[in-house]
């Protein structure tokens, strides 16, 4: 029997950053997997480092990490004390497929891209002997008869919520996201009937769409709101403002108990969307969509970016400004991050204005890792930070608040979370 161990890691600074807030869902990534492991020839290990410490004292024969790019250092220094055990390391994950061969350098066997086919075939030969060095996905996966995640083997927080995927990749090319890099470039979605099926296992009642656009295919989008209306579950999902347009899908949305959805903003300023290559968002469309998607009864949690190439000093308050007027719910709040092969990155680097090349530092939320063009690094760093103060303060909930007038209560704790953490950095 072969003693496999799965870590789904999490670095310090983010480990804390997300204990300080309460709104949390578990990771998918190791329990899917795991679900590929045939249990007649491994014995399944997994460990989640937000709720778990990983047991470097239990002998194992092989040790799968799922590597993205600012938990990369302590991927490796995983790794190096596990091999200097003797215990084979193989490596996947969004870090891995950007740079294969920084990662393969941690490792004894790589898995480049989506993982649906080389994974079982890496298991497979590792049960053999005969494991190659480097695995690729050399085509798209077609998401049919996909395996349910293994959650019963995760030790879990009670507060943590569930996850599920309905489709995989995204229609646009934002020049701060490197999906199109991870992932075969096409969108693919699953049956609805196993997505149901998925939710109707999941442990907790209220979920997250793991997608990174939901309603990319409204028709799609449409049949499996349908289908899960009698689930009687609570979810969110990740969706553009634009596919936000269409009443019927937010009626079914509501009907099928969607609470709020994220969705990327990123700016109040037409000219730092222009920065970002999301020319699908226009800053005229904000409010009716807005309005729309309240008169719903759903909330809208924001993803709000700084440090675009027209962002200035002036860019912090103008978007609280804005935040208020518009109501908007929640906010996730980030500094512009030049991921690896982004095409922001490779402006950055061309223009030399990348400040480290700690990976570390590539988690939008505790570092600037490049060099601003209207403003210094610690003045984008600071105004990041008044942001979020300010934002999440009682005052400017109260003022959002009544222009939102969307689940008072569910908004007030939501809020009320990300500002004990704010308090508690």
């Amino acid at each position: 029997m072969i003693k496999l161990l799965m870590i789904q890691p999490e670095n310090r600074n983010i480990n804390r950053f997300r204990r300080l807030q309460f709104n949390n869902f578990s990771q998918i990534t190791i329990p899917y997997l795991a679900a590929y492991v045939d249990e007649r020839f491994f014995q399944i290990t997994l460990i989640d480092e937000y709720c778990g410490k990983i047991p470097y004292h239990r002998p194992f024969d092989l040790v799968a990490i799922t590597v993205n790019t600012p938990n990369a250092p302590h991927c490796y220094e995983i790794s190096r004390q596990f091999r200097q055990r003797g215990v084979k390391v193989v490596m996947g994950g969004p870090h891995a497929t950007l740079l294969p061969e920084e990662a393969a350098q941690h490792c004894d066997h790589l898995l480049v891209g989506e993982s649906e086919a080389t994974w079982p075939e890496f298991l497979h030969d590792f049960q053999n002997g005969t494991a190659k060095s480097v695995y690729r996905s050399e085509q798209p996966p077609k998401l049919h008869h996909l395996p349910f995640p293994r959650w019963d083997l995760l030790k879990r927080s009670r507060t943590m919520k569930g996850a599920v995927f309905a489709t995989r990749g995204c229609p646009y090319h934002c020049r701060y996201c490197n999906l199109k890099q991870i992932y075969h470039d096409c969108f693919r979605i699953r049956p609805v009937t196993e997505v149901v099926e998925e939710i109707r296992r999941l442990p907790s009642r209220f979920f997250v769409f793991w997608d990174d656009n939901l309603f990319a295919d409204a028709d799609y989008a449409k049949e499996l709101l349908c289908v899960i209306a009698p689930l009687k579950r609570r979810w969110a999902a990740q969706a553009t403002l634009r596919d936000c347009a269409d009443e019927e899908l937010l009626s079914l949305a509501k009907a099928a108990g969607c609470t709020y959805l994220f969705i990327g903003l990123e700016s109040f300023s037409q000219q730092s969307l222009s920065d970002a290559g999301k020319g699908v968002n226009r800053v005229q469309d904000y409010k009716p969509l807005i309005d729309k998607i309240h008169r719903h009864g759903i909330m809208i949690q924001s993803g709000i970016v700084f440090g675009f190439d027209s962002d200035t000093k002036t860019v912090f308050d103008e978007t609280l400004t804005a935040c208020e007027a518009l109501g908007i719910d929640g906010a996730t709040v980030s500094i512009l991050t030049p991921f690896p092969k982004t095409p922001i990155h490779e402006q950055f680097k061309s223009e030399g204005r990348l400040l480290d090349t700690d990976w570390s530092k590539y988690d939008s939320k505790t570092a600037v890792a490049f060099e601003p063009k209207n403003m210094t690094a610690r003045a984008l760093f600071d105004g990041y930070l008044r942001f979020r103060r300010q934002f999440f303060s009682l005052r400017s909930f109260i003022r959002r608040t009544r222009v939102s007038k969307t689940k008072i209560l569910s908004n007030f704790f939501i809020n009320l979370g990300y500002r004990l953490g704010i308090r508690r950095t």
